[in-house]
């Protein structure tokens, strides 16, 4: 099929497109990329019907999770062109938190009634499978009855390169230390050329694939993201929702997809004239109707307030989007890259901004389990 003439196609065709959508058709990536390119009144379509099909996908609850982020270290080897967080050996503000340091960080977290502990880090040179282990470990010894989401799969690959082990067991380690699913992240774009400029010295993305399908088969759900904004082109957004669904397809052991609105304030990538500064407000709301109308085999779709702000969020809640994301306390990845207000979300901020759009809000846990109605 010709692309170009697709992408001249009518408001006409598109309503059909959508309406077909949302009878069952299962998208292609030439139409999705024709949805992710509207504008104007088009795209007002595109948004109505990715919240008609979040409304037949999970009704009109809106969740969150109480959760407590730890980022154990900002020394890392790798210097990816996106990240702001990233410190080197004679950097003043290096660190890296000890085991004794996490266990009172738990304890701590555990005074918010918090229900997850989520922890992503720097590659510490020092560090090997058996560090993440410990992480793991000693969050789990503190904090038995609390689900801990951890890692990646780039950690997974370097721990198990730097003990000279399958990823495979590595995995099988971590969950046997308390484990409970594994973050999606370091996927950014899982398309190779887009990742030898803006991340050389990560995974390739087959790579990517294969320890999040190793973790899936041995009981480890995971998240699913994107990070989309920087040098990538529609086509390159598209082929990596395209992976994501093929992958679902095979293990259904993604628990939700998380569009990351790339923040360019202090990337490298930006400061050195190499990045756009992130998507537009109309870009954002396409890549979550599209990854909602697109994605019909993953029910939960994140906001990430902590990445557009409360603002933005809100709307993306009317674009197909069903969840907030957590109260995130301490998040330090995306205020190194220049996010503003990241540290905390009030339960209480979030209730206020789903009722203005008449919905309801739900606490929930990482496995989208119900704790209550807020």
């Amino acid at each position: 099929m010709d692309t170009k003439k697709r992408l001249v196609i009518k408001s006409p065709d598109i309503s059909q497109l959508l309406a077909d959508v949302l009878e069952g058709h299962r998208l292609m990536k030439d139409e999705a990329l024709i949805l992710l390119q509207s504008r104007n009144r088009d795209m007002m379509q595109v948004l109505a019907a990715a919240d008609l099909m979040r409304e037949q996908r999970v009704g009109d609850r809106v969740t969150y999770v109480k959760n407590h982020n730890i980022n154990v270290t900002n020394f890392c080897i790798n210097s990816c062109g996106f990240c702001g967080f990233c410190r080197k050996e004679k950097d003043d503000d290096l660190y890296t938190h000890s085991l004794p340091f996490i266990d009172g960080k738990v304890r701590e977290a555990l005074t918010h009634d918090i229900t997850e502990i989520c922890t992503v880090s720097g590659l510490h040179p020092d560090f090997t499978g058996q560090s993440y282990i410990d992480i793991i470990n000693t969050i789990h010894k503190a904090a038995p009855d609390i689900h801990i989401h951890a890692s990646n799969p780039m950690e997974v690959a370097y721990g198990a390169e730097k003990s000279g082990i399958a990823t495979t067991d590595l995995l099988a380690m971590m969950k046997d230390a308390g484990l409970g699913t594994l973050c999606g992240t370091a996927a950014e774009i899982l398309v190779d050329d887009i990742r030898d400029k803006i991340c050389p010295q990560k995974i390739d993305s087959k790579t990517w694939e294969r320890i999040i399908r190793e973790s899936h088969h041995q009981g480890i759900r995971s998240t699913a993201t994107i990070m989309y904004g920087h040098i990538e082109s529609p086509e390159d957004q598209i082929q990596h929702l395209q992976i994501i669904r093929d992958i679902q397809d095979d293990t259904k052991g993604f628990t939700e997809f998380v569009p990351l609105s790339y923040v360019h304030y202090n990337s490298p990538l930006y400061l050195q004239g190499k990045a756009r500064p992130g998507a537009t407000g109309s870009e954002d709301l396409l890549m979550y109707a599209v990854s909602r109308l697109f994605l019909d085999n993953i029910d939960n779709l994140q906001a990430s307030w902590v990445k557009m702000g409360t603002k933005m969020a809100q709307l993306c809640l009317l674009a197909g989007a069903n969840d907030l994301s957590g109260t995130m306390y301490e998040e330090s990845i995306s205020k190194k890259a220049g996010a503003m207000n990241t540290d905390y979300l009030d339960p209480s901020e979030m209730k206020r901004i789903t009722e203005d759009i008449s919905r309801t809000l739900y606490q929930r846990t990482t496995l989208y389990e119900i704790v209550k109605k807020e």
